[in-house]
């Protein structure tokens, strides 16, 4: 088989019944068999062949038993695009093609084979996983501290992109925890291979521009701590607000501006409670659906909010009429929740195939990993206005949000607000974060906009 990787050649069936009347491998494997192993995971075009011919003469689940409960098992998501065995086989001629960037090829390979081994077996498959790739590590024939890794790597393989899309990566605190999870710069750099290695194998929404992007500074920032390094900004500025902020600050002199390019917005409007909503309403009634967006700080009671966004109807909106509509929805004059209960009712059911497994709701708070603010995380099916009705409901609750993730994968949207209370305090109370839950919900259960 290692021939057949090397040299890109078909296996013929003679080889293919030769193998399979072969004895079990013993555990642990032989060295050369594991290098054969290896080479076969390396071989980027010629994987997916080698792995269809052994897998249809039962050889795969030979070597990995634990392989069968996931062999042609369906996802639960409608944006993955292959079953689970396949989605592990592509991650992994994905994860080949990135082994110039790990200083342990190997175990990038089996890391991005088995990471979804988990998927197969009651539990969290995260957790499930890591325990079988530790089992399986050992019977390859991994030493002891190897093995280790590959568990932490199963066990985390969901930590970047999770963090990237839905945290704060100018808050230290997120930076120190990932770091205090990942643990030593060599998982650093196989989690970050695994995690592009798996989200190209799973579908478009999964490795946007974007989402390569907030990867990316998340891996350096945690890097930079790893290495001692002082922290700076994604653009290299003092983190007093980016020269890009000062100048569209200057430019509004006080006046709400809008800034309006490809998949970018931004925003310059007024400091005061409700803005970051009002403008997600505005661009949702111009057609567009928010992807990522960032609450930005501003001065001179004026903020500079910065908005990632796709058209809902393949058509980006006239940026003066973004404008117009957003000053007059500031001063009072533009209804947004009738505008935009009307262009639900109107256009739902024309967003694409309904999920397999119906998107979850639920509303968490997550007090540790910030040390300035709550982090207040809804899941929710994604939905025209979303964004606008939740930022609704913390504000009438009181909240302040201080930064803002946007995340949106297929039909499942997964938002993370950084808020405080009146007073700039985190949220501790109890019957305060009952009341905030409440809110939340009774905004995710209407289907729309307030009435």
């Amino acid at each position: 088989m290692a021939e057949a990787a090397r040299h890109r050649a078909r296996v013929s069936h003679d080889t293919l019944a030769f193998l399979e009347g072969l004895p079990p491998l013993p555990a642990p494997w032989p060295a050369d068999a594991r290098e054969a192993f290896l080479e076969v995971l390396e071989s980027e075009e010629s994987l997916v062949e080698l792995f269809e011919a052994l897998d249809h003469y039962g050889l795969w689940t030979r070597l990995i038993p634990e392989w069968a409960p996931v062999r042609s098992r369906p996802q639960r998501n409608a944006y993955h695009r292959f079953t689970v065995d396949r989605h592990l086989v592509e991650a992994t001629r994905n994860a080949a093609g990135l082994v110039g960037r790990v200083d342990r090829p190997d175990l990038l390979l089996v890391g991005a084979l088995l990471h979804d081994i988990g998927k197969g077996y009651p539990g969290d498959h995260s957790e499930v996983g890591a325990e079988l790739a530790g089992t399986i590590g050992t019977r390859i024939g991994f030493a002891p501290p190897d093995v280790e890794i590959l568990r932490r790597l199963v066990r985390l393989h969901l930590l970047l992109p999770e963090t990237a899309s839905r945290r704060d990566l100018a808050d230290p605190g997120t930076i120190d925890f990932v770091a205090g999870q990942v643990v030593d710069l060599t998982t650093l750099e196989l989690l970050g291979a695994i995690t592009e290695a798996d989200a190209r194998a799973t579908g478009d929404t999964a490795w946007t521009p974007w989402r390569r992007t907030l990867l990316g500074e998340l891996v350096e920032r945690v890097r930079r701590k790893f290495a001692g390094e002082p922290e700076t900004s994604a653009n290299g500025s003092d983190g007093n607000g980016s020269d890009r902020h000062r100048l569209l600050l200057g430019e509004a002199d006080g006046q709400t501006l809008v800034r309006g390019a490809d998949d970018s917005v931004e925003v310059v409007a007024p400091d005061r409670p409700g803005v970051f909503s009002t403008i997600a309403g505005v661009l949702n009634v111009n057609g567009l659906g928010v992807v990522t967006a960032t609450a930005g700080a501003g001065r001179d009671g004026m903020v500079v909010d910065t908005f990632r966004v796709e058209p809902v109807f393949s058509r980006l909106p006239d940026w003066v009429q973004v404008e117009h509509d957003l000053r007059r929805a500031l001063a009072g004059e533009l209804s947004l929740d009738s505008r935009l209960g009307e262009k639900a009712r109107t256009y739902s059911g024309r967003r694409g195939p309904i999920a397999a497994t119906p998107a979850r709701t639920g509303v968490l708070f997550d007090n540790e990993v910030s040390a300035l603010a709550t982090v207040v995380e809804v899941r929710a099916p994604d939905a025209i206005g979303l964004l606008y009705r939740i930022t609704s409901a913390l504000v009438d609750v009181g909240l302040d949000i201080r930064h803002a993730t946007v995340s949106t994968v297929g039909h499942q949207a997964v938002d993370a607000f950084y808020v405080v209370d009146a007073s700039g305090n985190k949220l501790t109370d109890p019957q305060v974060l009952q009341r905030v839950d409440a809110s939340v919900r009774g905004a995710l259960e209407t289907g729309e906009p307030r009435p």
